[in-house]
């Protein structure tokens, strides 16, 4: 990650790279790669939601003209939970997925619910909207949940050139909690995959996503 002037914005954003030939995932050879930024155990309480909490997210993001995606996925955003200490919590599925992929007939931008383990993890798609708005816009996110189990979801993301809304969803009540976490956290970036053996490499590039005016309160 690395920062970068915006003349559209007026102002210094942060730019997310993710390079197809050497990047990888946590450092390890793998069929996927990300480059992200999350809050964590060490983070302060007021950026975690505790179980009954709300918690708000706002963000600016702005996906590169011409991306590129794969019938698989590429992450730019999540909502996932925080490990205890005995290491048995219910996290190793996010609850909140935006990710961008090839459909059928078109690029989509995804909002993906995922259930709790016990009941299957059954994946939801809360929105699915043609990606080609995104693309070289700069768009503005208000996130906000309530966490527990009987929760709710709601999230609005509009395009900051036109104030065109491309996704204004609510979604209540729905299971917003992980048996076992200690909190929910956000994180933002890329995370991609690539196939086993880079089998998907060839139908991607090197991207890079631009983020700014990050904020999460929790209460």
């Amino acid at each position: 990650m690395r920062q970068q002037y915006d003349a559209a914005l007026g102002r210094w954003v942060f730019a997310f790279d993710i390079h197809i030939d050497t990047d990888t995932n946590k450092g390890e050879e793998a069929d996927r790669q990300r480059n992200e930024l999350k809050t964590d155990n060490n983070s302060p309480a007021s950026m975690v939601a505790t179980q009954g909490q709300e918690l708000v997210d706002s963000w600016l993001f702005q996906l590169p003209a011409g991306m590129k995606t794969t019938s698989s996925f590429t992450h730019v955003h999540q909502i996932k939970g925080l490990d205890n200490k005995a290491g048995t919590a219910d996290i190793s599925q996010p609850v909140i997925t935006f990710t961008c992929r090839s459909a059928s007939s078109r690029q989509e931008f995804q909002v993906i619910h995922v259930a709790p383990s016990s009941e299957g993890s059954t994946l939801t798609y809360l929105a699915k909207v043609p990606l080609s708005d995104f693309l070289g816009e700069w768009v503005s996110v208000e996130e906000r949940m309530t966490c527990s189990t009987s929760g709710s979801y709601s999230v609005t993301i509009t395009r900051v050139r036109d104030g065109k809304a491309l996704v204004n969803l609510e979604k209540s009540p729905l299971c917003m909690w992980r048996d076992g976490t200690l909190g929910l956290r956000p994180k933002w970036g890329i995370y991609r995959w690539f196939g086993d053996g880079r089998s998907a490499a060839s139908q991607l590039r090197d991207e890079t996503l631009l983020f700014a005016d990050f904020s999460v309160t929790s209460h």
